[in-house]
């Protein structure tokens, strides 16, 4: 492992002024996307779709670090022949590959999950790597209700994470570390913050215990943030605070960098969150975002599936980049929204 080069890498990841696009999602969460917007989810359009994002060179080249991509992705070339993974370095972003295979019910514990994938996984990221693949994303799903989560499913949730990352640096891939605590519940902040508390010390208790390089990998977490279905939603300043007080007790200064993921929140919530929280600094991190939906739901619906409208997607996501690469410096206002609308 060389341990200099992930860290370089890393770093990149989460260089200030640029976050990571995430546009990993699954056929069947793709598939949704699409039915919202009246696409049919072929394998042409998804296609068509995400060439149209890596094409977008404004925003590929001064927002984007890096873009995580999904198995189907990795291998498709546009529609000229050219590899999509090259169109992604060609702008000076870094490829990226989901590898985990989604979620299985965990035994004994109800209404929980644990995250499946790690057998041959070795020799998936030889693969990966050969590709062009430089990091990697593993999501960990914990979801608050009645009772749950239990200890159980934190702890083989965040081995298994810690597990997946010691694979990727040993095939010389930065691993993204991912615990997701759900914001689907009518839970309030306090609830959240106690449960990825909990999460986030037990992933990297599990990270040390495997002897996976903190200066080598990168942290997708979520916010501290209300439940969906919360009557009590926090403020973007008491998010921003208690996310940041979170962190700073839970993430060892030796990781490079922090990508949130925006969890169902919209588009202009993720971004106002992130520029708030660049208001407390210093930090002993980078801090931007690793963004799917928040990055896409706009030019999803500006294309629509239409090749006319190609140029009003690229320009939707372009948006949508520069608002999060100025929220990851601090400098994002939301009179900005406005003046591009």
């Amino acid at each position: 492992m060389n341990l200099t080069e992930l860290n370089r890498i890393a770093t990149a990841m989460v260089a200030p002024g640029k976050g990571i696009l995430a546009a990993d999602e699954s056929s069947g969460t793709i598939k949704k996307r699409f039915d919202a917007i009246g696409v049919e989810s072929t394998e042409a359009n998804r296609r068509d779709y995400r060439e149209m994002l890596f094409r977008s060179k404004e925003a590929m080249s001064q927002y984007i670090s890096g873009v995580i991509l999904y198995d189907e992705t990795i291998w498709q070339d546009a529609k000229d022949g050219t590899p999509l993974i090259r169109l992604i370095e060609e702008t000076g972003a870094i490829p990226g590959i989901k590898v985990d295979e989604g979620t299985q019910a965990l035994p004994m514990c109800p209404g929980e999950l644990v995250t499946v994938g790690l057998d041959k996984l070795a020799e998936r990221l030889k693969k990966y790597y050969e590709r062009g693949a430089r990091f990697a994303k593993w999501r960990a799903v914990i979801d608050i209700g009645s009772g749950i989560p239990s200890m159980t499913a934190i702890s083989v949730n965040a081995h298994a994470l810690a597990r997946y990352a010691a694979l990727c640096q040993a095939a010389q891939i930065v691993p993204i570390v991912e615990p997701e605590v759900l914001m689907d519940g009518d839970h309030d902040i306090e609830r959240c913050y106690e449960v990825t508390q909990r999460v986030l010390n037990k992933t990297f208790q599990e990270l040390r215990e495997q002897r996976v390089a903190l200066e080598g990998m990168v942290l997708k977490p979520n916010m501290a943030i209300s439940g969906k279905k919360c009557a009590k939603q926090a403020s973007v300043e008491e998010v921003a605070e208690k996310t940041i007080r979170l962190l700073k007790a839970c993430v060892p200064a030796a990781v490079p960098g922090i990508a949130f993921l925006s969890g169902g929140q919209s588009d202009e919530e993720a971004t106002a969150h992130l520029n708030a929280m660049h208001k407390l600094g210093p930090l002993p991190w980078g801090l931007t975002f690793s963004y799917g939906r928040a990055l896409q739901a706009a030019p999803q619906k500006a294309w629509s599936g239409k090749a006319e409208n190609v140029a009003a997607g690229q320009r939707a996501f372009s948006h949508r980049a520069r608002m999060n690469g100025l929220a990851s410096k601090g400098e994002w206002q939301s009179s900005l929204e406005k003046k591009a609308a």
